[in-house]
């Protein structure tokens, strides 16, 4: 099955914006990735006599989820 040069199948239409739409989308979330090493937190030293709990955000952030 040969094509003419000038035209364009539907197959190939569709794979073309599926391409474009791909490279649109990772196009838009490298600023997203180079950002967020920046906004790590260092992890605190863990107590002399044991525990660990602590109110970190994280923890502020779950307990916001549970309010009803």
């Amino acid at each position: 099955m040969s094509q003419s040069p000038g035209k364009l199948s539907r197959r190939t239409l569709f794979a073309g914006a599926g391409t474009v739409g791909a490279i649109a989308t990772v196009a838009s979330l490298v600023p997203a990735v180079r950002g967020a090493p920046a906004a790590l937190e260092q992890p605190l030293a863990k107590p002399a006599k044991g525990g660990g709990y602590s109110l970190s955000e994280h923890v502020k952030r779950y307990y916001k989820t549970t309010l009803v």
